[in-house]
């Protein structure tokens, strides 16, 4: 068997816990469609494929679909693990579930993981290590019922889904600290930032905060008065940490 995480995870969350899972279960390859879309390739029943997605507004991120859309299953069975914000998963894990159907795989568990929210002080270093020792010991039952019979995974949500997976509302800025080293161009999931390091096209961006986050000068961030004040508001909501969720075909 060939084990495989297929990821879309620009600040890392995502691919932690489906990395923490798909290892768990063995030695894995992985598949970062975070920058670019997946190659092609069409999976056989005897792998397996653990993916990894963040939610947005209760959604799945639509980007991260379109970037995992070139791979196909054939009967291909997998897991199926979204990443949120401490606030709601909704739908996200419902319609992951569906996409992977959809494109030929056998999902017979999923998660929705709590990891670090982008805005304000939300959940601060999660996953951490235990979210990780959960998430590897969710993948051996997983794998336990998997292997007596148990497929009959009905992951929470609703049809039609919510509005939701669109990005986030907040644009980073650069200030003059840059030193255009070119990083944050490399490594935005779309392309939405200048050489020069400095513009950063909204229609582009997604506010996933990747550039904030890995900037080596700390030049990036929205320093605006209306995003400092929600940040505030939002991180006092939602400090009261939520569990993860686990769901295995046995219930």
């Amino acid at each position: 068997m060939a084990i495989y995480a297929a990821v879309f995870s620009p600040t890392g969350t995502s691919r932690q816990g489906a990395w923490s899972i798909a290892t768990a279960l063995g030695d894995a390859v992985l598949l970062d469609v975070t920058c670019a879309p997946a190659e092609s390739r069409t999976f056989s029943p005897e792998d397996l494929v653990v993916f990894g997605a963040p939610v947005y507004g209760g959604r799945v991120f639509q980007g991260a679909l379109e970037r995992l859309a070139p791979l196909q299953g054939n009967n291909t069975p997998c897991l199926v693990t979204v990443t949120y914000g401490n606030r709601d998963f909704d739908d996200a894990l419902l319609e992951l579930t569906d996409f992977c159907r959809e494109h030929g795989f056998a999902p017979f568990a999923g998660a929705a993981l709590v990891g670090e929210h982008t805005y304000g002080s939300v959940q601060k270093g999660r996953p951490n290590a235990h979210d990780l020792d959960q998430d590897r010991a969710f993948a051996l039952e997983a794998w336990e019922d998997l292997q007596a019979g148990w497929t009959d995974f009905a992951p929470p949500g609703n049809r039609p889904y919510k509005e939701g997976g669109k990005g986030g509302s907040f644009v980073p800025t650069t200030t003059e600290d840059c030193t255009h080293c070119g990083l944050c161009v490399r490594q935005c999931p779309m392309q939405a930032i200048a050489p020069d390091c400095a513009a950063i096209d909204p229609e582009k961006c997604i506010s996933c905060f990747r550039c904030v986050k890995g900037c080596p000068q700390h030049a990036k961030g929205v320093f605006t008065p209306a995003y400092e004040s929600f940040a505030a508001a939002f991180s006092e909501k939602l400090k009261e940490p939520k569990e993860n969720a686990y769901f295995l075909p046995r219930g």
